[in-house]
């Protein structure tokens, strides 16, 4: 199955990203990101004139080249070398402290690290992510975190940040999430999840799991 779709005129590739981004040959790929603000997830990509072709599950999409703005790689960590038995969670005496402290379920925080960066404490994305709960260098100036790789500081930070997204969002756990993955402003603007595959994916693998618990509200 084939799709075209035309895009209006955007923003042209830098010099750099052309050089890369461009070759004739397809090339392996996670993310197409697009100016429009869509991220649509890929398994290759080819320049044919002047379109873009993405490749997708199921088929193909023919944009125009100055539609695409980047390819992203999807952040992939290794676990710990060591893999705790199923009742011993990584970090489990700073993550319940910070719940203690910050009023939020020890699950929540849990899972929230174990899918953003796999309990690693030296993870960095893509985007400059940093640590366990991979806060954005601003989010770290933002709670005045000094080492953004103490597991001590990451996890404080990281609940205290997830604890004012619930508030900021009334208690609603999809909204926080969908904050903490792609930021407030997204999810402000789009007036909820935001339809990025990678957010909704997000959303979905963490609420799903916490879907039996209670999540305590800020302030209790």
């Amino acid at each position: 199955m084939k799709l075209r779709i035309t895009a209006t005129a955007l923003a042209a590739f830098g010099a750099v990203a052309a050089v890369s981004l461009l070759s004739p040959a397809a090339a392996r790929a996670d993310y197409a990101v697009l100016r429009s603000g869509a991220r649509i997830q890929i398994t290759g990509y080819e320049r044919i004139g002047d379109s873009i072709r993405l490749t997708v599950a199921g088929g193909q999409i023919n944009i125009a080249a100055s539609d695409l703005i980047s390819i992203e790689p999807e952040d992939n960590f290794q676990a710990l070398p060591v893999v705790p038995a199923a009742e011993d969670i990584p970090y489990e005496d700073l993550i319940h402290a910070a719940a203690q402290k910050h009023g939020l379920d020890e699950k929540l925080i849990t899972e929230v690290i174990a899918v953003e960066s796999n309990f690693n404490p030296k993870a960095v994305s893509s985007k400059n992510a940093q640590g366990l709960m991979q806060l954005l260098p601003k989010t770290a100036r933002e709670y005045s975190v000094r080492d953004v790789f103490d597991p001590a500081q990451n996890i404080e930070a990281g609940t205290r940040y997830l604890k004012d997204l619930l508030a900021r969002y009334r208690g609603n756990l999809k909204l926080a999430l969908a904050a903490y993955d792609a930021g407030p402003e997204t999810v402000d603007r789009y007036g909820g999840v935001p339809p990025f595959p990678e957010t909704q994916n997000y959303v979905r693998q963490i609420a799903t799991k916490m879907a039996d618990l209670a999540v305590i509200s800020p302030g209790n």
